[in-house]
């Protein structure tokens, strides 16, 4: 394995270290801001802080002194690596490097395929930053907008996908997993049984085909 994979994954091992990376996942914080909110003291949140900046996962904000944020590429790749693990594990195909088939496709490309109307893509913009959601839409027409990207990003190869890689895939995104997934079966873009998921949605077609409906 990878000695910076390795490092990254010691690092989350710790609960407290998982809970500060997943709470700067969502918007930076300060020591105090994080102590406060995670009832951990000062001291404590500072050599947590220590450790995920030396494994890569956290890093200071140069724009705005005193506050951390994650490094959500550093995630994708343990997430990644996870997943290339399960898969080797279970004797599918990886893609070289343990990579998803769709990191070879850029997310403008992905959105394309979708032929989003003006409004759809307003709608993304909006909960969308940096690759990630800032939150999970309540509206149900804002929501499907979200899912359809999802099913897409997530759900890249017509095989059942175990409930611990879709956790691990929809991580990357957003860190409330449960939901995710049950808004993907309730909206019927995802099949569930005996804890295997499947795409119920047909994948769009090339660029310029018209996106199908559900």
């Amino acid at each position: 394995m990878d000695a910076n994979v390795l490092a990254g994954l010691r690092a989350l091992v710790d609960a407290h270290r998982l809970r500060i990376v997943v709470r700067l996942a969502t918007r930076p914080a300060t020591v105090e801001t994080l102590a406060t909110e995670l009832r951990q003291p000062v001291p404590s949140i500072r050599r947590h802080l220590d450790v995920l900046i030396a494994a890569g996962l956290v890093e200071p904000r140069p724009d705005a002194p005193g506050q951390f944020t994650a490094r959500l590429d550093r995630v994708g790749e343990l997430g990644r690596a996870l997943a290339a693990l399960d898969a080797d594990a279970a004797g599918r195909p990886v893609t070289p490097g343990g990579e998803w088939p769709h990191d070879g496709e850029p997310l403008a490309d992905t959105l394309e395929r979708l032929a989003l109307t003006p409004d759809e893509g307003r709608i993304l913009r909006a909960f969308l930053v940096d690759g990630r959601l800032t939150s999970i839409p309540v509206q149900g027409r804002k929501r499907d907008v979200v899912l359809r990207l999802l099913l897409e990003r997530v759900f890249t190869e017509d095989r059942a996908y175990p409930e611990k890689e879709v956790n691990q895939r929809l991580a990357l995104f957003h860190p409330d997993v449960a939901a995710l997934r049950r808004y993907l079966v309730d909206g019927r873009y995802a099949n569930r049984a005996a804890g295997l998921y499947t795409r119920s949605a047909p994948a769009p077609g090339p660029p310029g085909a018209p996106a199908p409906r559900l």
